[in-house]
C-alpha cells in the first residue's frame, strides 16, 4: 500500500485539501484511494510523535500506527491529512530551522511502515510571510525568546529536506509553492491521490476562481470549459495573465502584522526561497510540482 502524508505547512492549506478530497470522492474510490483527516492524526500520530521527543517510543506507538492503516484488497493508497505532521506550529521555529522535527519523525513513519511507499506531500510558503506569522501566533514571551536566540535570516527550507533525506531515505517527497496553488491545484489533488494528470476533477480552479472578480471567473470558466487541444503550459499562461488582469487585490495582497519586519526582508527571502525551489527540484526522491 501508498502511505500519503499531507503535510501542511502552517498557514497553507487552511483546510482546502481535505475539502477538495471530499468533493472527489467517488473518484477516488473508484480508483482505490482512502483519506483520513486530523482527528486520526490527534488521536495516533501525534502521541507517537510526542514520544519520540521524549525519547520513549514503545510498541503501543508501533501498533497503533499500524493499525491504522485502512484493509481490503482494493485499497492502494491511504492519504493522511494534518497541518501538523512535520511539526506543530508553535515549534515550527525551534533550533534555528523551520520544522526541525520533520525528519524524525518521518523516520519513525519510514520504520513503522516499511512493508509500503510512503510519500510526504507538503506546500511550502515563502518564509518571507510564513515567518512572522509563526512568530505572531505565539505567545509574546515565546516570540522573544526565538528572536533572541533564532538568526532568522538564515531559515530556508533546505535543512528539513536534507534531515529528511538523511534520516528517511526512502520516503518519497512532493513539494510545491503555496503562492502557486492557484494554478497547480488540480496537480495537487492528482499528486495526493496518484491519479493520473487527465482525470479530471471536481473543483480543480475554484480555488483560483475565488481570487478574481466577476469578469476573470467567467474568462476562467470559459476557458477551462472549452473542448480545446490547448497544451498545460498554453493553458497556465493565459489562466495567469487572468489572474494578472482580474485579481482582487484585497483577497492576493497581504499585511504582516509583525514590527520590523519590512518588504525589503520579504523580498530578500523571496529571492532565497525561489533558489531553494529550484535546489530542492534536484534532489533525489524529491518532486516540486510548478505551473
Amino acid at each position: 500500500m501508498q502511505v500519503a502524508i499531507h503535510a501542511g505547512a502552517a498557514f497553507t492549506d487552511e483546510g482546502r485539501v481535505l475539502s477538495s478530497l471530499k468533493k472527489n470522492s467517488a473518484t477516488l474510490s473508484a480508483t482505490g484511494v482512502k483519506f483520513f483527516g486530523w482527528r486520526r492524526y490527534n488521536r495516533i500520530f501525534k502521541p507517537a510523535f510526542d514520544k519520540i521527543e521524549a525519547e520513549a517510543v514503545h510498541l503501543t506507538s508501533y501498533q497503533n500506527l499500524k493499525a491504522i492503516l485502512p484493509t481490503g484488497p482494493d485499497t492502494r493508497r491511504a492519504i493522511f491529512c494534518s497541518g501538523k505532521f512535520a511539526g506543530d506550529p508553535a515549534d515550527a521555529l525551534k533550533d534555528g530551522q523551520l520544522y526541525p522535527q520533520a525528519g524524525r519523525r518521518m523516520a519513525l513513519l519510514e520504520q513503522v511502515y516499511s512493508d509500503h511507499q510512503v510519500e510526504l506531500l507538503m506546500g511550502l510558503r515563502n518564509p518571507g510571510s510564513l515567518v512572522p506569522k509563526l512568530l505572531m501566533s505565539l505567545t509574546e514571551e515565546a516570540r522573544e525568546d526565538i528572536v533572541r536566540n533564532t538568526d532568522l535570516s538564515c531559515l530556508s527550507w533546505i535543512g528539513m529536506i536534507e534531515d529528511i533525506r538523511d534520516l528517511a531515505p526512502s520516503v518519497q517527497i512532493t513539494l510545491w509553492s503555496d503562492e502557486d496553488t492557484p494554478f497547480i491545484w488540480g496537480d495537487v489533488i492528482r499528486a495526493l491521490s496518484n491519479l493520473d494528470e487527465d482525470v479530471v476533477l471536481a473543483d480543480e480552479y475554484e480555488l483560483l476562481t475565488s481570487l478574481l472578480d466577476d469578469t476573470g471567473r467567467e474568462k476562467v470558466l470559459e476557458l477551462t470549459g472549452r473542448d480545446t487541444q490547448l497544451g498545460k503550459s498554453d493553458l497556465n499562461d493565459m489562466l495567469a495573465q487572468i489572474f494578472e488582469d482580474h485579481a482582487q487585490p484585497e483577497k492576493v495582497e497581504e499585511e504582516l502584522d509583525m514590527p520590523g519586519w519590512s518588504t525589503e526582508i520579504v523580498e530578500a527571502f523571496s529571492e532565497l526561497y525561489e533558489q531553494d525551489l529550484e535546489r530542492l527540484s534536484t534532489m533525489p526522491g524529491v518532486r516540486v510540482l510548478r505551473p
